[in-house]
């Protein structure tokens, strides 16, 4: 089992070459909606004075991001954009819980809708919390409340970190993170 993979890929496009490069964004993305795992993309403009380009891939997991950089489509697009960007982009690969966190420095990451992650969030944390206390109460009804809790967080993160929430997120993932398309 895989979990969800967001690529960062950052780019520095060759000056004149932007809108050769913006098209050339747009009809990847239009083909890449047939590939299998793709979640969507979203762009992002470089900042005045700046040629850097940040493109924003999701997929469902990590075996079929890396079919797309196996495949035929990939290739094509690499060598038909080549002479309008300086070299290689570099790709930051994030996976799991990973992008909750703060990324390297100037990187951008777009985050899911908050709305809906944290709807997904309570009504995870809610049963699983109700299921927990129903199971162990019997068991460890007598413990001090400290150590019952103790128990029941550990518990709970862990089976949302392992069991849970990369099978959600991957069940879900067009309903958490909206395809865009747009260069912002």
């Amino acid at each position: 089992m895989s979990e969800p993979v967001t690529v960062i890929a950052r780019r520095r496009v060759r000056p004149g070459s932007e809108q050769a490069y913006e098209d050339w964004l747009e009809r990847l993305t239009t083909e890449a909606k047939d590939l299998p795992g793709y979640v969507g993309a979203e762009f992002h403009r470089p900042e005045a004075g700046e040629r850097e380009y940040r493109s924003v891939f999701r997929f469902d997991s990590l075996e079929n991001l890396e079919a797309f950089e196996r495949s035929d489509l990939r290739a094509r697009y690499l060598e038909e954009i080549a002479p309008h960007v300086d070299g290689d982009a570099a790709w930051d690969r994030m996976t799991g819980l990973e992008v909750w966190f703060d990324p390297p420095p100037g990187t951008v990451v777009p985050q899911p809708s908050p709305h809906r992650m944290a709807a997904l969030l309570i009504a995870v944390v809610f049963v699983l919390v109700l299921a927990l206390n129903l199971v162990l109460d019997p068991l460890i009804g007598g413990w001090p409340l400290a150590l019952r809790l103790l128990l029941t967080v550990t518990l709970q993160v862990l089976a949302m970190t392992y069991l849970i929430m990369p099978r959600l997120t991957r069940a879900l993932a067009r309903w958490i993170y909206p395809s865009t398309q747009t260069v912002s």
